[in-house]
C-alpha cells in the first residue's frame, strides 16, 4: 500500500529518501487517477524496500505539483537523490511503469 505524502512533508519523505520514490499526483475525481490504484498498489508491493511509493492529493496541496509543473494527472514522477528522473503523464501499464522502475533500481 503506497503512502500519502502532503506539501508539509514531502522534503523528508521524497527528497531525502535513501532509496527512490515514485510520486503520483491524483485527485478523488480523477477517473484515470482510479484507474491506476490497484497498479500502483502492486508496484509499491512488488519493489518495497528497493522503491517507496507514495500519493499527493494535488487538490490539498499546491506546492509540490506547482514546482514540478504538474499540469495533468495522473502525473507520476520518479526522484532518485532528491531529483527527479522520471516523468510520465497519463494511464500507464503495469509493465512501462515498472520498466521504468527497474532504471532506477538496477
Amino acid at each position: 500500500m503506497s503512502n500519502t505524502v502532503t506539501d508539509g512533508d514531502f522534503d523528508s519523505e521524497v527528497l531525502k529518501s535513501d532509496v527512490p520514490v515514485l510520486v503520483d499526483f491524483w485527485a478523488p475525481w480523477c477517473g484515470p487517477c482510479k484507474s491506476m490504484i490497484p497498479i500502483v498498489d502492486e508496484l509499491a508491493t512488488e519493489y518495497e524496500g528497493k522503491v517507496k511509493v507514495v500519493k499527493m492529493n494535488v487538490d490539498e496541496n499546491a506546492e509540490a505539483p506547482g514546482k514540478y509543473s504538474v499540469m495533468s494527472i495522473p502525473t507520476f514522477i520518479i526522484f532518485k537523490g532528491g531529483e527527479p528522473v522520471a516523468t510520465f503523464v497519463g494511464a500507464k501499464s503495469k509493465e512501462d511503469m515498472a520498466k521504468e522502475l527497474d532504471n532506477v533500481t538496477s
